[in-house]
């Protein structure tokens, strides 16, 4: 990840939307980062200086400490995996015939960081079972998601609490499999993305969870919040 992308998803993470996470710094950007500096009583110039740098990685293990202070911004880089070609998944009419039967072809996924059951949040998860042909995918949104957000602000976001992947059953209220059947959907925080809370109460809805859904709509994944404003808990392998 290029520093121009860095600074975007901190000040998305942040609460400071910048859009597009592309690394093209432009007047949303700007705007975004001078919002920062006011809020953080910062001259409001628009420079992403060593001292904005070490604020905006202010309780982030992604960034080491006192790095923006030994070199220039335009050299600085946090490595995270890049998306792979993009990836164009089936519909979901046709998840039958591109993942085949249900609850078969399963791997386990290893978490880049702890997550907690949504049901029993005493419970630690750090892997998740999913269909094999989505596994490397969801693993580098993953680590996406690792690089962009602190342990605090994905505790704020409740994209630590795991509210199911594996789950062979049919849609709510018809025949059809649910995408859980085939291991290609994960929910988050369903208590305050619940399917039918809509935006802005949904908390995934908000602004600083923009870098967390576009983590998963670089790999080609969809947000039924994003796409349709319900169920905001979930991201799924599969077009609608």
């Amino acid at each position: 990840m290029t520093f121009e992308k860095w600074l975007q998803s901190r000040l998305t993470a942040h609460g400071f939307p910048c859009g597009l996470i592309d690394g093209k710094i432009g007047p949303v950007t700007i705007a975004a980062l001078k919002a920062f500096e006011t809020a953080k009583g910062l001259p409001a110039d628009g420079v992403a200086d060593p001292i904005v740098v070490e604020a905006l990685r202010a309780s982030s293990s992604t960034v080491p400490a006192g790095i923006a202070a030994t070199l220039p911004a335009r050299d600085f880089e946090v490595s995270v995996p890049a998306p792979a070609a993009a990836q164009v998944w089936p519909r979901q009419k046709d998840c039958l015939s591109f993942y085949g039967p249900v609850g078969e072809s399963q791997v386990r996924v290893t978490l880049p960081f702890e997550m907690k059951l949504a049901w029993d949040k005493a419970t630690r998860v750090r892997a998740m079972t999913l269909h094999s042909k989505v596994a490397d995918s969801a693993e580098r949104a993953f680590a996406r998601i690792a690089a962009t957000y602190s342990e605090k602000e994905r505790a704020e976001l409740g994209i630590d609490l795991f509210g199911g992947s594996l789950n062979v059953r049919r849609m709510r209220g018809g025949s059809a499999y649910s995408m859980h059947s085939w291991g290609i959907a994960i929910d988050f925080d369903p208590e305050r993305n619940g399917l039918n809370v809509a935006a802005p109460k949904a908390r995934l809805s908000h602004a600083d969870a923009l870098s967390f859904w576009q983590a998963w709509e670089a790999e080609g994944w969809l947000s039924l919040g994003r796409a349709r404003n319900f169920d905001w808990m979930h991201v799924q392998a599969a077009r609608l």
